[in-house]
């Protein structure tokens, strides 16, 4: 009974969703990539992933371009890439932590697409993220209070998605279907995409 109806609630999702992409908010270990990804194929869309096409057009990872260029410039790259990737309609686009902060790309998020924070405790970002060493703004002494600055700094932009859902430590497929009833008790579908 609970697959058909998460069946039936992706399909009508698909059908309100029109050209507008899905796109996923959240601090780094919030499950954007891995959620996103299976989102995408449940919702019978296509992934796409900010950081990787970031990568792919700067050609080198985005801890080289912090290191050779510095934040501000990386931040300017990502914006032009979500700019020209929130263009490409119908699709589950996952942002890098910092994108939403940008207010250009909030706008443009929150006029033409539909904005899922992934809301996750420090408790489970910090076991998520303890495992991968290549986030730039972690290579510190003191990681865990980056990321309670992170919180602080950030959780009240990303509050301004369309909605949120609490990332928790299950798998992944859960949080997919817990993504998947959100959205479809999400009230703004009717509001207008802004070209």
């Amino acid at each position: 009974m609970a697959r058909r109806s998460i069946a039936k609630e992706a399909a009508l999702i698909r059908q309100r969703l029109g050209n507008r992409p899905i796109v996923l908010v959240g601090l780094m270990g919030a499950g954007k990539t891995s959620v996103g990804r299976r989102l995408a194929e449940k919702l019978g869309l296509a992934f796409v992933d900010a950081d990787h096409e970031i990568e792919t057009a700067a050609g080198k990872p985005i801890k080289d371009i912090f290191a050779e260029h510095g934040e501000a410039y990386f931040r300017e790259g990502e914006r032009r890439v979500i700019q020209r990737l929130i263009g490409n309609g119908a699709q589950v686009l996952a942002t890098g932590g910092g994108a939403y902060m940008n207010d250009e790309t909030r706008a443009r998020i929150q006029a033409a697409g539909v904005s899922v924070w992934l809301k996750a405790s420090l408790a489970i970002l910090m076991k998520r993220v303890a495992k991968r060493q290549d986030r730039p703004l972690l290579q510190t002494e003191d990681p865990e209070a980056v990321m309670r600055g992170l919180i602080d700094k950030r959780y009240p932009v990303y509050a301004l998605a369309d909605v949120t859902v609490e990332s928790r430590d299950v798998q992944h497929g859960q949080m997919v279907n817990d993504v998947i009833r959100a959205l479809a008790q999400w009230s703004g579908w009717d509001r207008q995409a802004h070209e």
